[in-house]
């Protein structure tokens, strides 16, 4: 099995490296991923300027450029053979609810599959990274699960792990997208040069975390994996829509 592997924090991310680790035993991994933080990125992709490909000492390879370049670089430029899927992760906080937009994980993951190609967005839900271990052995175990059994179509599923030792997680759920409420207000700041500046303000708590989601499953320990599609057409407001524009027409 081929498996190509990226990430939104860098290749230098530890939660790659547990990836890597996790993978390499069962299936043959190419390794490309950007080479800084791009956490964020969402499904942006580079067309104002070329992308150098460059190979670090552990055999990694990164990229100038964002998660969802990486991903379609490899698939239609670099590798000769299509992978067999897309393993993006093991992000460093979770992506649950609203986060999947913006996130350079799941768009890492969401090329994959947009090329066809199934794919894995594997996020570690805590900024304190005490268990990586524990989203690896997740990540390997479904790996494993598609080698026995995959799916009649591609898929791209959104996994978020609990941040405890693997022998306390509950099990694993079938989770939906939760909502957060809005943002917090962007953080204003002066330069010494005496210019303001301002930085995106955190994200807001969880307004639907119920029953069914992936924020009341990793709550309570269980691993919320969340199936994803890419059509963003708002299917409920098509009459809707189409009656309003017969008015203005």
């Amino acid at each position: 099995m081929r498996i190509l592997l990226s990430n939104d924090d860098g290749y230098f991310a530890p939660g790659l490296e547990a990836l890597a680790a996790a993978l390499a035993p069962i299936a043959h991994l190419t390794v490309v991923a950007p080479e800084r933080d791009r956490s964020g990125a969402s499904n942006s992709l580079t067309l104002d300027r070329p992308m150098r490909l460059r190979r670090a000492a552990n055999g990694f390879y990164f990229v100038n450029g964002t998660p969802t370049d990486c991903v379609h670089l490899a698939v239609t430029g670099m590798l000769d053979v299509v992978p067999d899927m897309v393993v993006s992760g093991i992000n460093l906080g979770a992506n649950m609810g609203d986060d999947t937009i913006y996130s350079g994980t799941v768009a890492a993951a969401m090329e994959g599959y947009l090329l066809g190609v199934p794919s894995l967005a594997i996020s570690l839900a805590s900024k304190q990274g005490n268990h990586f271990a524990t989203a690896a052995r997740i990540a390997r175990e479904l790996v494993e699960r598609f080698q026995r059994q995959g799916f009649s179509e591609p898929v791209l599923l959104n996994v978020n792990v609990p941040d405890v030792p693997y022998e306390t997680l509950k099990g694993r759920r079938v989770t939906r997208l939760g909502r957060r409420h809005k943002a917090e207000r962007a953080v204003a700041q002066v330069t010494p040069r005496n210019e303001t500046v301002y930085w995106i303000g955190a994200a807001g708590e969880a307004a639907d975390a119920g029953e069914g989601t992936d924020f009341c499953a990793v709550a309570a320990d269980y691993v919320s994996l969340t199936p994803l599609q890419a059509d963003l057409t708002h299917t409920g407001q098509i009459p809707q829509v189409d009656a309003w524009l017969e008015l203005i027409s």
